[in-house]
């Protein structure tokens, strides 16, 4: 369910009144009285199943082994569905995990809506001065931090090496080469260069951000994705798939792109560290040297790629607070940050892991740092989240042509400003 802001208030009244009152979590009561950890810690972890769930697990049970009277319960939930899953679980007081593997853009939704527990000065935060400045913003909010960054991220362009080389083209470092390298491939191959995901408007923000344009200006409390810049960022991806250079979709986005890719139906797509470990289980990288990444190609204002990434988030009415700052803190520690990234090539929140043997030398780490020190933040408002609703539905209705680009643009500011009362 998505809230505006007065809803948002009366929930977050309701969120504050049940963790006070505590709540039904699923969890036993743990206590240290005795100076031992105890009792049952669940995580709801969100990541892909299939490739980063198996070592997100493992790493998870190996918390027991530093407290053997701790039981971890993981639990895998759909990332699409996290977001509200959680949310109404914690608003009826039944059902919410202890920990939640939160979206960057999330984190301070809960936060506001009262779901989270402040995590100053808890065992939660232990070696804090060590995160990434970028990467701790998203989990502050009015003054208090309400999650640990895990793993940061940004976007780049994914390419399959041995097409490129067959076609006699170069990466693309702007939008006109994007295109010219795209009708290249095609004429080589007869399939499209780029698949542009269309059900996500995530996907939408490289191409907003390179045009200048963003969803919101959060210092001046401006409604932006309707700008000129921003009808701009919808005339591009419009004018990519009009030109064939790309082709898209409108439902089932993330496995129809992740398939064209890794048979080696499409030349290109864009996607983040979150996709390094599926995609090398597709036939045309058992070789993993085929698969190259690079920038995502310039828009008329320059390169931009979004902020990404996810936090772990301690549940406000959990029963055993102490074990899941304990948990909170080993899953976001030095020791399993090293092992997500030797692992996954899931990008480090800790200045010191980058610096490990196995990480300094990760080729895809190494590309995506960089990307990622450039990377636009998003705005760390409650309603970040919300935002992508209304902006999904005419991002994909401007790609199939369902609606122009101005028309658009213009809806989406539209939404937004019911959501966001009192914004220009």
């Amino acid at each position: 369910m998505r809230r505006g802001i007065a809803a948002t208030a009366l929930v977050a009244a309701l969120g504050v009144t049940l963790a006070a009152c505590g709540s039904d979590s699923g969890s036993d009561g743990g206590s240290k009285s005795s100076g031992e950890l105890s009792g049952t810690v669940t995580w709801w972890d969100t990541s892909t199943v299939g490739s980063e769930d198996k070592v997100f697990k493992k790493l998870a049970e190996g918390f027991t082994k530093k407290h053997p009277k701790v039981t971890v319960k993981y639990v895998n939930v759909p990332f699409g569905e996290a977001q509200n899953k959680f949310k109404n679980a914690a608003q009826s007081g039944s059902g919410a995990p202890d920990v939640i593997r939160s979206e960057v853009a999330w984190t301070p939704e809960f936060a506001d809506l009262g779901y989270l527990a402040p995590l100053d000065k808890t065992t939660a935060l232990k070696g804090s001065e060590d995160f990434l400045k970028q990467a701790a913003a998203s989990t502050q909010y009015k003054g208090k931090t309400y999650a640990v960054p895990q793993v940061i991220d940004s976007m780049g362009i994914f390419y399959n090496k041995k097409i490129f080389k067959e076609a006699g083209v170069q990466v693309p470092k702007t939008i006109d080469e994007l295109k010219t390298v795209s009708a290249k491939i095609k004429q080589k191959t007869g399939n499209p260069g780029l698949y542009l995901r269309g059900d996500d408007a995530y996907w939408f923000l490289s191409f907003l951000y390179g045009e200048g344009g963003d969803l919101v200006d959060a210092e001046k409390k401006t409604i932006t994705v309707d700008s000129p810049a921003g009808v701009k960022g919808f005339k591009v991806v419009k004018d990519l798939v009009d030109s064939g250079a790309a082709k898209t979709d409108a439902t089932d986005g993330w496995n129809n792109m992740q398939t064209a890719f890794k048979d080696g139906k499409v030349a290109m797509m864009i996607n983040g560290p979150w996709a390094v470990s599926d995609t090398y289980a597709g036939k045309e990288f058992a070789d993993k040297a085929n698969l190259g990444i690079a920038p995502v190609p310039a828009g008329s204002a320059g390169q931009g790629a979004p902020q990404g990434g996810h936090n772990l988030a301690v549940y406000a009415g959990s029963k055993n607070l102490d074990a899941s700052y304990a948990f909170t803190e080993y899953m976001t520690s030095v020791e399993t940050q090293t092992a997500v990234a030797k692992e996954l090539s899931l990008l480090p929140t800790r200045e010191s892991v980058y610096i490990k043997p196995d990480v300094a030398t990760n080729e895809m780490i190494t590309f995506f740092k960089p990307v990622v020190d450039k990377a636009v933040e998003r705005p760390w408002i409650p309603e970040t989240g919300s935002l992508f609703a209304p902006l999904v539905t005419e991002y994909t209705k401007v790609l199939t042509g369902q609606t122009t680009p101005e028309a658009g643009a213009k809806a989406s500011g539209d939404a937004y400003r019911k959501l966001l009362k009192d914004w220009k």
